[in-house]
């Protein structure tokens, strides 16, 4: 038998009972979802959202240790490994040692992945246009600073 269902809590009432669909964690899922199938549905050449963070990092930064990648894109090792392996596999990146430290993977761009992330950005923005569309301008900004906020 389902429990009584009540209206979203709001600023001027606090119910202490659970509901759900009330839950940050839960409304943050849905958006995520939102915006990956918008990110599936416009990305170039089939990137997804890890492949394309990585790429447009190393655009940002030129090369860098395969680690540092992964700090600055918030990927664990295994993570960060599999997605610069998926990007060298199709001639996206360039993957070698460092020649100051031989435990060190350097990774960047190659030219092919320069021309591929070119492409990539306006898509990107386009998309983020589109997930932020159902807000009116002036809040998308208080939007992500308060989601900023959140990390």
């Amino acid at each position: 038998m389902a429990k009584n269902r009540r209206a979203p809590v709001t600023d001027e009432a606090e119910d202490s009972s659970y509901i759900l669909d009330d839950q940050v964690g839960f409304i943050l899922r849905q958006v995520g979802q939102r915006h990956s199938i918008i990110f599936a549905d416009r990305m170039v050449d089939g990137l997804t959202p890890t492949q394309y963070a990585a790429m447009a990092k190393l655009d940002e930064l030129g090369s860098c240790s395969q680690n540092k990648l992964g700090r600055l894109t918030a990927m664990d090792a295994a993570t960060i490994k599999g997605v610069v392996d998926r990007l060298a596999k199709r001639n996206l990146v360039d993957s070698r040692p460092d020649a100051d430290d031989g435990r060190r993977r350097i990774v960047e761009l190659t030219r092919k992945g320069r021309g591929v992330i070119e492409q990539a950005i306006p898509l990107a923005q386009e998309i983020t246009e589109e997930t932020l569309r159902p807000l009116p301008p002036a809040h998308r900004i208080t939007f992500l600073k308060l989601l900023t906020r959140l990390r």
